[in-house]
């Protein structure tokens, strides 16, 4: 019973191969977050900051994640993976393996990610990160991801060049499905029970209008008869003239 919301969504992080009911990944960190999404998308922008031009060996480099884009929601969650080196910071290892690193709490979009460079002459280290943008419905409809991929070259006679910022994805939205001209009424700039009771509000008020016209109308001139007759006699006062 379990299994159908387990291929749906991954709150408390993932990593490493995984089996979904699409198929088998062998690693998310790597073909991304396909149990979200069949492709990833331009409109979610991975932005990961202070990254190394180059790295010396045992130092660490910490680095700064963002997840732009997607659903307009704060929930997001990330899976790396590095060739070398080790990863730390926020989130968890993947099973014990220092190499995968993946989010622990998913109402985040901003990790920090710290990695330990190898000893020298491991040559070229190679990352791969997937970020996810999620909208919190606990299932994968409208979730998006988006990949980043890059190496790094160790630092001749450790020379230090400075960081950089790397980016993967526009963040240009993508336009919405169809869907056979329904309107959700939370987008035209009130929920379904403010909308409601507006509508009851409104009516209420013409309710009170209706009500106290007839008793102007009705009421008074029941209530007050001595009034109401003083009134008729003025009138036919006027009408013949002798006043």
């Amino acid at each position: 019973m379990l299994l159908p919301s387990l291929g749906n969504a991954y709150p408390v992080g993932i990593g490493g191969s995984h089996q979904w009911t699409g198929g088998e990944i062998d690693d998310v960190a790597k073909e991304g977050c396909l149990c979200h999404a069949a492709e990833p998308s331009n409109s979610v922008m991975i932005i990961l900051d202070d990254v190394p031009y180059t790295w010396t060996a045992g130092d660490s480099y910490e680095m700064r994640m963002e997840i732009i884009g997607g659903p307009e929601s704060s929930n997001g969650g990330f899976s790396a993976r590095v060739s070398q080196g080790e990863l730390s910071g926020d989130g968890q290892d993947v099973d014990g393996d220092t190499t995968a690193r993946t989010h622990q709490n998913p109402n985040s979009r901003i990790f920090i990610i710290t990695w330990t460079a190898p000893e020298s002459g491991s040559g070229a280290v190679n990352f791969w990160i997937t970020g996810n943008a999620v909208n919190g419905n606990n299932a994968p409809d409208g979730d998006m991801w988006n990949q980043l991929q890059f190496s790094l070259t160790e630092s001749v006679n450790e020379e230090k060049r400075g960081t950089k910022t790397l980016i993967a994805g526009s963040g240009t939205p993508e336009a919405p499905e169809e869907t056979s001209g329904t309107i959700d009424i939370s987008t035209l700039g009130a929920g379904f029970r403010a909308h409601w009771l507006g509508l009851l509000g409104f009516g209420a008020v013409i309710a009170v209008i209706i009500f106290c016209g007839f008793m102007l109308r009705y009421g008074f001139s029941t209530s007050y008869k001595g009034r109401s007759n003083l009134l008729r006699l003025r009138y036919k006062v006027n009408r013949r003239g002798d006043q």
